[in-house]
């Protein structure tokens, strides 16, 4: 059986409108999704104490994220986070720099570094008579007695302490009286409260040429008043330095 003309035409019509439509259809454009954003580097550091003198120390502290290259100026390459110790000579300051896909970060410390202070030197250095009067101290005695009582045996063992560790000091043992009695009597009764001191001295271990014993009686009173409270001061061994 023929084909009619018309058969043959309608195909290829159809086909050249079919390519014509996709020729013509809008093509759909895929959006990109844009790059991740790297975080920058963070750093910080400290110093702990940030003022020194010469010859003293300080710690360094630092800490940094988002980085894979740290280094601080003066000491090189570094962890990521540490501690370090350090005793600049001069006024320092540590630069710290951390490096990282996302850039660089940077962070400073600086440590301020004085002269060191000369030792002070006394202003006065005491002599050994000062020394003396501030470290021996009299011994008192109840009345009418010469046997040192038990509540001054403290200021006894002070003085052969003292006089222990100046063995070039040579004192006088000073023994006196208050007013009451005769002076005969107050003159023996003095010597014996100073020969009662001199021998605990050198039971102590002073050696006995270095004590001499003298005695006043009631001639020289530390105090003029006439009642108990004067009368006891008047009763006393007083030390003196031989000179």
């Amino acid at each position: 059986m023929q084909r009619t003309r018309f058969q043959f035409v309608f195909p290829i019509l159809a086909l050249g409108a079919a390519l014509l439509l996709t020729s013509c259809a809008k093509k759909t454009t895929v959006a990109k999704a844009p790059p991740a954003t790297v975080p920058a580097p963070v750093a910080s550091i400290t110093a702990s104490p940030s003022s020194i003198q010469q010859g003293q120390s300080t710690t360094l502290t630092w800490q940094t994220s988002n980085a894979n290259e740290i280094t601080i100026e003066g000491l090189g390459t570094v962890a990521a986070s540490g501690t370090r110790r350090v005793s600049p000579s001069i006024t320092t300051n540590y630069a710290l720099t951390a490096k990282g896909p996302g850039g660089t970060g940077n962070a400073n410390a600086s440590v301020t570094v004085t002269a060191a202070t000369a030792a002070a030197v006394p202003s006065h250095i005491p002599s050994d008579d000062e020394l003396f009067r501030q470290a021996v101290k009299d011994v008192f005695f109840d009345f009418d007695r010469s046997t040192i009582r038990s509540t001054d045996k403290p200021a006894a063992e002070g003085d052969a302490a003292f006089l222990a560790k100046h063995p070039n000091l040579r004192v006088v043992v000073e023994g006196h009286c208050d007013d009451r009695g005769s002076e005969e009597y107050n003159l023996a009764l003095g010597e014996s409260r100073a020969r009662a001191l001199r021998d605990n001295l050198v039971a102590q271990g002073v050696s006995p040429d270095r004590i001499k014993t003298i005695s006043y009686g009631k001639e020289q009173p530390f105090c003029s008043q006439d009642d108990e409270a004067c009368w006891q001061q008047n009763r006393r061994d007083h030390f003196a330095l031989q000179h």
